[in-house]
């Protein structure tokens, strides 16, 4: 009896033990977390006063990051709003989608929001769109309220020609500032900050936020057309950002300077960018990522809020479509295979119940497609067979630092046929294929973050730029252009943005 006893003494104190060790500890199967993307349109990977940037100060994305995971070599697949959308929505590469370039095709295959829908999610678009083709084609988010800046008609336009019918509405507005939807003109808001379509999107976030049952998970995506051109950030930060210290732009060895127009080409892509109108254009630009910065501080705090009132995890994303070159080798807009066009923010934070590792940052090279497999991973979501994104879970957990060998990225032709590049990078090295011409380069990102040097001309790093050209075959090999026949590749192809599809690998 006295041995009974003492075997149910220690069995009690062992399931004492047990309930402790669970209080201490995440949970191993933590229920489906509430989803906030948060979406800024066309910002640079290297505006985050945590990479120590010299003018842009984004305290509220540096703490994110702190907490979960910045991945630091994150590029978009395909430099543009429309095929980068695409790619998010669907996780597949543009090699497999055949949306190569800047046109929009409708989506035949689940997306990201309708997935997360049939998984019980309330699932909700606020601010820019997604440019789904058709428009009128949500892709699974059963609640939009739309402000694309550049809209007229939309849920922000009307709001605004309520709110300031002096304006005209946005359109109207912008052209009455001198400014543009695509161009480097820049200036100060000249309304209450409140009105600003940045405000507006925040406002409609948190509340939808609020009024979303907390029975349901929800997924929200909170999309900005800021830092997107037109340039006009609060008039605070605008003028004090002109009165800062503001970097030169990336001057490489290997542009040919004199051949670029110093008021730009007609599609506003090639300029050389200096004096006062290089300062009012990093300051419209920095300023609208700063106003960002701020104003999603208080939807962070709101959306995990609900999410602890609710007992359920949260998860936090930060990305964005492409960067902006800012005047960099003297480029301004997307559609480069260059850092400020091509690398993208990337930043994964989560409540402690998923086991996150706080304060990672990895090296390897991750996309857009990745987010899907990601999300659907941790909501329990059932994912499509035909993902090409990887998922995660499983490095911002710290099981693993393996995300890829390298990452293959592209864009067909937009304002020339000689913008039109393939690339490929593994987080150190940068090859790039100009289809046009042959013109291949090779920048090492660990030594010239700036890609100022091309290293495809030293004879030293011959070898280096035979594997990656290599690879490129590869990759390549039977592509519907023509780039390769499987043992070298062939400029001068034709280079149309939507191909028919191949398999992914």
């Amino acid at each position: 009896m006295k041995r009974l006893l003492q075997l149910f003494g220690t069995g009690l104190a062992l399931v004492a033990g047990l309930g402790l060790l669970a209080a201490a500890t995440p949970a191993l199967n933590p229920g489906r977390p509430d989803i906030l993307l948060l979406m800024p349109d066309q910002m640079r990977g290297d505006c985050l006063s945590l990479l120590e940037h010299p003018v842009v100060r984004t305290p509220t994305l540096d703490r994110l990051a702190r907490e979960g995971a910045l991945f630091r070599r994150a590029y978009t697949t395909v430099a543009s709003c429309i095929p980068a959308r695409h790619a998010l929505l669907t996780g597949r590469f543009p090699q497999t989608s055949g949306v190569v370039g800047f046109a929009a095709q409708p989506i035949t295959t689940t997306t990201l929001p309708q997935a997360l829908a049939a998984a019980g999610y309330r699932t909700v678009l606020i601010g820019r769109n997604m440019h789904q083709q058709p428009a009128a084609e949500p892709y699974g988010y059963e609640t939009q309220l739309l402000g694309s800046t550049y809209v007229g008609g939309d849920d922000y336009d009307t709001f605004l020609r309520a709110a300031a019918p002096q304006t005209g509405g946005i359109r109207q507005l912008v052209a009455d500032l001198g400014l543009s939807f695509n161009g480097w003109e820049a200036g100060p808001w000249p309304l209450a900050e409140d009105l600003h379509p940045t405000a507006w999107i925040v406002r409609e976030s948190q509340r939808a936020v609020a009024e979303t049952s907390p029975d349901r998970p929800l997924f929200l995506t909170t999309s900005f057309y800021a830092p997107h051109p037109p340039l006009f950030p609060p008039r605070a930060l605008f003028d004090d950002l002109r009165r800062r210290a503001l970097p030169e732009p990336a001057y490489g060895d290997w542009e040919d300077w004199a051949a670029i127009p110093p008021g730009g080409d007609k599609q506003g892509h090639r300029v050389r960018l200096e004096g006062e109108t290089l300062r009012a254009t990093q300051a419209g630009y920095f300023g609208l990522i700063e106003q960002i910065d701020a104003a999603v501080g208080p939807l962070i705090d709101a959306f995990r809020a609900r999410s602890e009132r609710a007992g359920r995890p949260w998860l936090i994303i930060v990305t964005s479509d492409h960067g902006e070159m800012l005047g960099d080798h003297g480029y301004f807009r997307k559609c480069e295979p260059y850092e400020g066009s091509a690398n993208i923010p990337f930043i994964v934070a989560g409540s402690r119940e998923l086991g996150f590792q706080a304060g990672m940052r990895c090296e390897r090279p991750v996309c857009l497609e990745d987010i899907m497999p990601t999300l659907l991973s941790l909501a329990r979501a059932r994912p499509p067979t035909s993902l090409d994104g990887v998922d995660l879970g499983p490095v911002l957990r710290g099981d693993t630092v393996k995300v890829r060998d390298w990452l293959h990225f592209e864009h067909a032709d937009c304002y020339s046929r000689a913008q039109a590049f393939q690339a490929l990078t593994d987080g150190r090295h940068k090859y790039i294929w100009r289809p046009l011409d042959g013109t291949e380069q090779l920048f090492d990102l660990t030594t010239d973050p700036v890609e100022n040097r091309n290293l495809a001309d030293d004879p030293d790093q011959a070898a280096l730029l035979l594997t990656w050209r290599s690879r490129l075959i590869e990759r390549l090999r039977n592509r519907p252009e023509g780039f390769s026949d499987g043992s070298r590749l062939i400029p001068g192809r034709p280079y149309p943005p939507l191909h028919s599809r191949l398999p992914s690998r």
